[in-house]
Order: C-alpha cells, then sequence, then structure tokens
C-alpha cells in the first residue's frame, strides 16, 4: 500500500505517499476528536441551563476533557507507534460514542467530569491519527490549514443543528446522543485511513523535544492560546460587566465560529507567502491589543470588532505555529505535541485567569490575556535568538 511502514517520500511527502482520500479520511478523523471545541459553549451551556452543573462545576467539566484531549494527543503521538490506525481510529470512535452517550444520562457533576474525561482521552487520540499524517508532509502547514478549516466547519455546521433542532427538542442529553452518532458514522471513514504510517525519525526519551528551541516554541504556542483560552471562557460576564447581554454574547461566539473559518481559510492561502516569524510575531501584537481593547470597558461595536478579530487570528496562526515546530525539530517530534500545547494553553487560560477577578469585576481577565499575548511573542524572540546562535555555534 502507498502509506507502508518504511516507504520513502514522494513529491509531497518526506516519507509515505497517501492518497488524497486516506489523508482527507485522517482530517476528518482528527475533526471529529475535535469537534466539542465549537460545541462546549452550546452543549455545556444547556447542561447548566437544566441545573446539572453549577457555574464552578460547569468550568471543571470543561478544563478536565480539554486537559484529556491535550493528554490524549500526546501520549498517542509520541509512545504509540502509528501502526494499525483504521482499527485504532474504530476503537478510538467507539469509545467516544459510548462516553457521549454516558454523558447523556449522567446525573451528577462528578460523573459528567469522569464521562467528559473518558471522551477527551479518546478525543486526543483521534487528533493524533491526524497530526501524525500532517507531520510527515513537506507542506505540513498547509496541510495544518485544511485541517483547521475542515474541524471548523464541521463545528459551525453541528453547532447550528443542536442549537436549533436537537437541544431546544431533546435537552443537553440529545445534544450528547448527536454527537455519539456523529462518532458512529464516521466508522464508515475510519476505513479509509491509511492503514500504517510510514516512519518519522524519532529519538528516545523525547531527546529532540527536550531542547531549548523546541521548549520555547512549544511554551509560545502554549501562551498564545492561554490569552485567548481566557478571554473566550469570560466573554459573557465580561459582556454583561459592560451592558451587553447574554444573547448578544452568544450572537458574537456563533458570529466568531464563522470567522475562524474564514481565518483557517486566509491562512492556507498565505502561508507559503509570509514568514512565520513575521506572522506569530503581528499576530501577538494583534491579540495585545484586542485584548487591552476589552480590557478598557469598550461600547457594544468595539466589543463586536475585538471579539472578531480575535476569532479571525485564532486559527490563522495555525500553519505558523505548525512551521514554528518544525523549524524547532526538523525530526518533527515537536510537531506532533502542538496540538496538546495549544490544548494545555485553552485549558489553563480561564483557570490562571479566574485566580485574578475580585468580585464582579473580570476585567483583569483581557489584561492576563494581554500578558500571555505578549509572552507568545516573547517566547518567539528568544526562540530565534537561540537558533541564531546554533547556527553560528554550528
Amino acid at each position: 500500500m502507498a502509506s507502508n511502514a518504511g516507504h520513502q517520500g514522494n513529491g509531497d511527502w518526506l516519507v509515505g505517499n497517501p492518497t488524497g482520500a486516506e489523508l482527507a479520511s485522517a482530517l476528518w478523523i482528527g475533526s471529529v476528536g475535535l469537534l466539542i471545541l465549537g460545541l462546549q459553549p452550546v452543549l455545556l451551556g444547556a447542561l447548566y441551563t437544566e441545573g446539572h452543573v453549577s457555574g464552578d462545576e460547569l468550568a471543571l467539566v470543561a478544563t478536565a476533557e480539554m486537559i484529556a484531549i491535550a493528554v490524549g494527543s500526546g501520549v498517542v503521538a509520541m509512545l504509540l507507534a502509528a501502526r494499525n490506525m483504521r482499527w485504532k481510529s474504530a476503537v478510538l470512535l467507539i469509545l467516544l460514542a459510548l462516553a457521549n452517550w454516558w454523558t447523556a444520562y449522567a446525573v451528577s457533576p462528578n460523573s459528567l467530569i469522569a464521562t467528559r474525561a473518558v471522551a477527551g482521552l479518546a478525543e486526543g487520540g483521534l487528533v493524533a491519527v491526524a497530526t501524525e499524517l500532517i507531520a510527515r508532509s513537506r507542506r505540513a502547514e498547509r496541510i495544518g490549514g485544511y485541517f483547521v478549516t475542515i474541524q471548523t466547519l464541521m463545528q459551525c455546521a453541528l453547532a447550528l443543528l443542536l442549537a436549533l433542532y436537537v437541544i431546544p427538542a431533546a435537552g443537553s442529553a440529545g445534544g450528547f446522543i448527536a454527537l455519539a452518532l456523529v462518532c458512529l458514522a464516521s466508522l464508515a471513514i475510519a476505513w479509509k485511513v491509511p492503514g500504517d504510517y510510514a516512519d518519522l525519525p524519532k529519538e528516545e526519551h523525547l531527546a529532540n523535544v527536550l531542547t531549548v528551541p523546541s521548549m520555547t516554541a512549544l511554551l509560545s504556542v502554549f501562551c498564545y492560546f492561554m490569552f485567548f483560552g481566557a478571554v473566550w471562557a469570560f466573554l459573557e460576564p465580561l459582556g454583561a460587566q459592560y451592558g451587553i447581554d447574554g444573547r448578544t454574547v452568544g450572537l458574537i461566539v456563533s458570529a466568531s465560529l464563522a470567522v475562524q473559518v474564514l481565518g483557517a481559510m486566509t491562512a492556507t492561502v498565505f502561508e507559503a507567502r509570509i514568514d512565520y516569524r513575521l506572522a506569530i510575531a503581528a499576530i501577538g501584537a494583534v491579540a495585545l491589543v484586542s485584548s487591552l481593547v476589552l480590557a478598557g470597558g469598550p461600547g457594544l461595536t468595539t466589543f463586536w470588532v475585538a471579539a472578531l478579530v480575535m476569532g479571525f487570528i485564532l486559527l490563522f496562526i495555525v500553519p505558523y505555529q505548525i512551521r514554528l515546530a518544525i523549524t524547532a525539530d526538523e525530526t518533527r517530534t515537536a510537531v506532533l505535541l502542538v496540538p496538546a500545547a495549544q490544548l494545555f494553553g485553552l485549558a489553563i487560560g480561564p483557570i490562571a485567569a479566574s485566580l485574578l477577578i475580585e468580585g464582579k469585576d473580570f476585567r483583569p481577565v483581557p489584561e492576563f490575556a494581554a500578558a500571555s499575548a505578549l509572552a507568545s511573542v516573547v517566547l518567539l524572540g528568544l526562540f530565534v535568538l537561540v537558533s541564531r546562535r546554533r547556527r553560528v555555534a554550528a
């Protein structure tokens, strides 16, 4: 088969030579693993409205799943051989379907946390099915752009379906059952994933990751997603503080998902034309300014603009972060951990920002987000400096 282990790269591939259908199938499977990122506001909001969880418990449920996805993606990518990928995809889809079904009938906050943690581990494994193949491409940035475009389009379509039809008729339980059905339907696509992925050169004990360039690259990714995770988790109470009602904020969130698709598609067009260092630094500066705008008590129009700008840059930056990780580690081990760094940032951002909130004043949240965006750019600068010194030394 085209993607057997040991097969040398051909054309666009470093190793292996998957067909277009095999690549599309792997990206679909990975996108199923990340559906929850776009659906959390709808599904968890329904759990909160129905009284299944309090606000604090809601944050714990969301954080547990995010961290589990990060752990799952890292473990599968780093510790398991890329063999029998069709069977692995099928098993992970079935496990995720069961976890979603279990969530629909969970009755206590603790059981919800447990079910979503199990779901997160399976989701992370599905993400690795896509990222393992992306890492083998000579144009990993472009395929990474396709990946975020596909996943965001799926999130938009399903979020609309759930919000307009499923949840009004069947509540949060119906929403999670719908997710389970998507997983089961995707089993047909799992059998189009390459059976085995050709081997990438990997050092044992994460030697290529535990270097200054790789760590600064991954920390830069982590800090950028901390910025976004902090703001997005508290967008509704922040809006309320400025006199913006919850329904309007919900509309802003929906519009942001659509703008995220635009950002991802734009990145796939321009990724080869813009130097990754310039792109990451410029986007970090935009993130910093947008955060400070939200911290300054904006009016409705300015709030809308800042939120939509954040939505656009969220996925626009992803192909450039992939290039950053590849530059840091040419064996492409570090790039397999980019999704984990992103998800840990999304999970830790709200928790860290919440420690700064005093009473009903949520302005420290965007201030924290601004500091995270600045830290991301500073770490990029450190990466560039270290890389130059290494080249001179060589």
